[in-house]
């Protein structure tokens, strides 16, 4: 055989040689990482990629090992570099978790508490109890069951009612809001414009709809006329409008208030109960001295809301006077307001409810005289305080107002 195809038929064996050699070692070091690989196989179908990625350093030590007689890092740098990081990209990669469900129900319910005002439900809530409570004669000749069912007949439509009150007072205070509320759902974002809107919507057409339905004419007219009476307060239509003047705004939403959670109630419970109308001292009481409250609150809510206010072009008793005189005003009314609870229960016939109604609210003003000379007129937050615990003071009356004789 000539030299030359001897040389190139050696080479030829040679070199099948070891790359058969060469494949060989390769699938014999390949054999225990595929055994891993199926042991360290999980429930879910997955690697563990820590564990993966040494075993496949292992075959790549070995394989180079058996090449070059030597390795190309030590274990422990190997292992610390890699397998470090292995585990921080994986920690990254990982999706985020999705937010618990009950955390979600939380921030939901969160935000629709700050969309309802839950501070002024719970007086409107206390106010009906009140004016319900005034209308029964004799508690002894009426039935628990027929006075709550007449309560909650009350209650329910109001209730969604007073959603969309102030549901349609945020809609149309967007702009102003974000200046004066910006953590308000919908000066924050939280609430889509459409979203509000069908909140609003939905509200005043089951507040009207179960009105209707439960066939109390005096409930239902009282609700006619003080929702009509809240969305001229609120809505940015012509001739209407009305909290930029400081006059149609309190007359507004004090005669709101009153009507829709004093006498609405009162004259509905008449109805169920079946009993002839009459008017009582204690419910005149009530309503001279739940007018001039809401009196206050309509002015008081104006003082921390200046900035917003100015910038909207409205023309309150706040921006005119400035948030002193107007706050200091508020409390001389609502001391006022003590003094005639105490001239009207002094003149009461009977005994305990001259003594009762005399004492508490006195009692009363001196709160009322300690809490207001510890606001901070310059600070917001501490004026926003005080508008809040106006309706504190208001459902305490709620409560003394029964005991008028």
């Amino acid at each position: 055989m000539p030299f030359g195809l001897s040389a190139s038929f050696l080479k030829s064996r040679s070199f099948h040689h070891h790359g058969w050699k060469f494949l060989k070692e390769r699938e014999i070091h390949k054999q225990p990482l595929r055994n891993t690989r199926r042991a360290l196989w999980n429930n879910n179908g997955k690697l563990s990629k820590e564990y993966c990625i040494k075993m496949q350093h292992n075959y790549w030590k070995n394989h180079c090992t058996n090449l070059k007689g030597g390795s190309m890092m030590s274990d422990d740098k190997f292992e610390k570099k890699y397998l470090v990081n292995a585990t921080s990209k994986n920690s990254h990669d990982e999706p985020k978790k999705s937010q618990p469900i009950l955390e979600f129900i939380k921030d939901g319910m969160d935000t629709f508490r700050q969309f309802s005002r839950l501070y002024a439900f719970f007086s409107f809530i206390s106010s009906g109890l009140s004016s319900s409570l005034l209308a029964v004669d004799n508690l002894s000749n009426i039935s628990p069951k027929m006075f709550l069912i007449g309560f909650l007949q009350f209650l329910i439509p109001n209730c969604i009612m007073f959603q969309y009150i102030v549901g349609v007072n945020q809609l149309a205070d967007i702009e102003i809001d974000k200046i004066n509320k910006p953590y308000l759902p919908l000066a924050s974002g939280k609430y889509s414009l459409r979203n509000a809107i069908i909140i609003v919507a939905s509200s005043l057409l089951m507040g009207f709809g179960s009105a209707w339905v439960l066939g109390s004419r005096p409930m239902f007219w009282c609700l006619v006329i003080s929702t009509m009476l809240m969305t001229a307060y609120s809505v940015n239509l012509p001739l209407l409008r009305w909290k930029r003047s400081t006059i149609l705004a309190t007359l507004s939403l004090a005669s709101s208030m009153t009507i829709g959670q004093h006498i609405a109630p009162f004259l509905h419970m008449k109805t169920v109960l079946k009993k002839a109308l009459n008017y009582p001292r204690s419910l005149v009481f009530t309503v001279v001295v739940v007018s001039l409250f809401y009196t206050v609150i309509s002015l008081a809510k104006d003082i921390p809301d200046i900035e917003g206010d100015k910038a909207a072009g409205h023309k309150t008793l706040a921006i005119h006077l400035g948030p002193r005189r107007v706050f200091w005003f508020c409390i001389s009314l609502l001391q006022m307001t003590y003094g005639i609870a105490i001239i009207m229960g002094a003149l009461s016939p009977i005994l305990w409810s001259k003594i009762f109604t005399v004492v508490t609210h006195f009692i009363m003003s001196i709160i009322l005289w300690y809490r207001a000379n510890s606001v901070d007129l310059s600070n917001n937050d501490s004026l926003q305080s005080f508008y809040m615990a106006i309706f504190v003071f208001l459902s305490v009356e709620n409560f003394l107002v029964l005991f008028v004789r």
